[in-house]
């Protein structure tokens, strides 16, 4: 059943959301953006931990959810 206490659906929720970070940091390797914190530049090498972070916690969070 698909309820809001559901572990699943959390799961699932969280899964998604890492796969929307792990986009948003391709999309800021392929545009090149420039990221500033107060006086500091955030390099782009930033955005390759993250895809690989934020990817695995999202193919993680999806296995676990739909793990029986």
């Amino acid at each position: 059943m698909w309820g809001m206490n559901s572990q699943k659906t959390g799961l699932q929720i969280a899964s998604v959301i890492f796969a929307l970070v792990t986009v948003a940091h391709a999309l800021r390797l392929f545009k090149h953006a420039k990221i500033t914190v107060a006086t500091h530049v955030i390099p782009l090498e930033v955005s390759w931990i993250g895809i690989i972070v934020f990817g695995l916690l999202c193919i993680w969070m999806w296995r676990l959810s739909t793990a029986r």
